[in-house]
């Protein structure tokens, strides 16, 4: 699997998040970083940074706001069993709920027999929405 010299090479913080399965593909991990939302020791993390074994990372992965500690490191994609040797979750039991809470609630729905939104009513319903994402529309009212 790793050799004892692949845990002194440094490796960059996408290829990381991307071999111990944190995301899909390679380009999602750095546009994630690049977009703020993976940081290392509380502080945002360029996706060329370098990370080391010790470190605690916090990525947001969709709606979940997942914690890891990093243990090893390696450039070349794992096993889903395997990524526990690389990766510590530390992710609380409460930031999971709150995901599945937000994902499994209700989506806005509009009464029947009210006919199309007006433009009004639809920019208020995409404000709802985006909200959900914790995207901030650019628009002002």
């Amino acid at each position: 699997m790793t050799d004892s010299n692949e845990d002194l090479t440094p490796v960059r913080l996408d290829k990381w998040l991307w071999a111990v399965r944190l995301f899909k593909t390679r380009p999602l991990a750095t546009v994630a970083c690049r977009n703020g939302h993976v940081k290392i020791g509380g502080q945002e993390a360029k996706p060329s940074r370098e990370v080391r074994p010790g470190q605690v990372i916090t990525a947001r992965v969709g709606l979940l706001r997942k914690t890891v500690r990093v243990l090893k490191l390696t450039v070349n994609r794992v096993g889903a069993q395997h990524a526990a040797l690389f990766a510590q979750d530390l992710t609380t039991a409460e930031e999971y709920e709150r995901a599945k809470l937000v994902h499994e609630a209700p989506m806005l729905k509009m009464p029947h027999g009210l006919g199309r939104p007006t433009k009004k009513r639809r920019r208020a319903i995409e404000d709802i929405m985006l909200g959900l994402s914790e995207i901030k529309p650019h628009r002002e009212m």
